[in-house]
């Protein structure tokens, strides 16, 4: 049995970060003649970064009223996601990126097979490693972590490949009213934000129930 879970998530949200590791966890606890499929959607939280990206400090103090907010909001998800085997390392991003360049690599790495270890990679790059994931050579050095080529992700990074299908994706985001992420779709069952592996495991559950229930010639809402 194959389970479907689409993800809909952007790279400088810690929340999305954490709900993936949260996942993790609950997919452990599914029996093993389960699998499952994880389709990534992009959306991006600031569409409107410039391409360079942004001092941190200085986005953070003007996003949220002081640079003392930003670090009490910092502090929340690191509290938060104790437990969950996030290292935040706050202190070592520089730079508010543009999510843009990794959303197209994510697209590409999908059609390799690769976009689940790329995401993994990509969330620990800039939340634990504090790496500039706007920038083209440090995406295709991620990439690279990952297995796959490099000089065919700088090439691919430097044209315009893959951009209008995230921004079709986007759109369609938003068309399903789509307004935060993470938001996860586990077989049709939606659940938003970071929360407990338990709940996640629970809609892990149901959805198997239904696929069963379905393989028998009944199948349950």
């Amino acid at each position: 049995m194959t389970l479907t879970i689409t993800i809909t998530s952007d790279f400088i949200c810690p929340w999305c970060l954490v709900g993936e590791r949260r996942l993790e966890r609950a997919l452990a606890t599914l029996p093993d003649h389960v699998t499952v499929e994880r389709h990534w959607r992009p959306f991006e939280l600031n569409p409107d970064m410039p391409a360079a990206g942004m001092d941190r400090k200085a986005y953070r103090t003007i996003k949220f009223g002081s640079w003392e907010r930003s670090q009490a909001l910092d502090s929340q998800t690191v509290n938060a996601a104790k437990g969950d085997g996030v290292a935040f390392n706050y202190a070592a991003i520089a730079k508010t990126p543009n999510t843009l360049l990794a959303h197209r690599l994510m697209w590409l790495a999908g059609k390799e097979g690769r976009a689940n270890a790329l995401a993994t990679a990509i969330f620990s790059a800039y939340f634990e490693q504090g790496r500039d994931i706007g920038d083209i050579g440090t995406l295709a050095d991620v990439a690279t972590e990952t297995g796959m080529d490099r000089a065919k992700i700088v090439a691919f990074l430097a044209g315009d490949e893959g951009t209008a299908e995230v921004s079709e994706a986007e759109q369609a985001a938003h068309a399903q009213r789509t307004r935060g992420v993470p938001l996860f779709d586990i077989e049709g069952e939606l659940i938003s934000g970071a929360q407990p592996p338990e709940v996640f495991a629970a809609a892990l559950q149901r959805a198997v129930a239904r696929n069963e229930s379905c393989a028998t010639g009944f199948c349950t809402a």
